[in-house]
């Protein structure tokens, strides 16, 4: 019997488990390999911005460089949705905050201690 730390079997496919995962070697249901979030790596600076491309010149607040995992920003996210009093969303590592509520995340932002920087106009 092969078993899924043995990182040469090359097991994809199994007619009892069905798919496998190639890296752990369990059934692709059961992976845990793909779960573990990965905190974005940055200069170590959180960058708030706003952005208008492709929302049909409707603003949001664009927050990067936060070095947090996923469900953190997440967290993150809500928090900062609450004192604004507005929606958002997480996308790829980077929070959106509709509206231009630059001041009041960079405000919150160094309470929480991140050294904040505003970009654009």
């Amino acid at each position: 019997m092969i078993t899924g730390n043995d990182k040469n079997n090359g097991l994809v496919y199994s007619t009892e488990h069905g798919r496998m995962c190639p890296e752990c070697g369990k059934p692709a249901g059961q992976c845990v390999c793909k779960q573990q979030p990965v905190a974005i790596k940055g200069n170590g600076v959180v960058t708030v911005g706003r952005e208008t491309k492709g929302r049909k010149g409707k603003g949001v607040t664009v927050i990067t460089g936060v070095p947090l995992g996923l469900e953190e920003l997440q967290k993150l996210a809500t928090e900062l949705k609450q004192k604004c009093g507005c929606g958002g969303t997480v996308k790829n590592g980077v929070i959106e905050i509709q509206g231009e509520q630059r001041d009041k995340i960079i405000e919150e932002l160094k309470k929480k201690g991140w050294q904040v920087k505003r970009s654009g106009g």
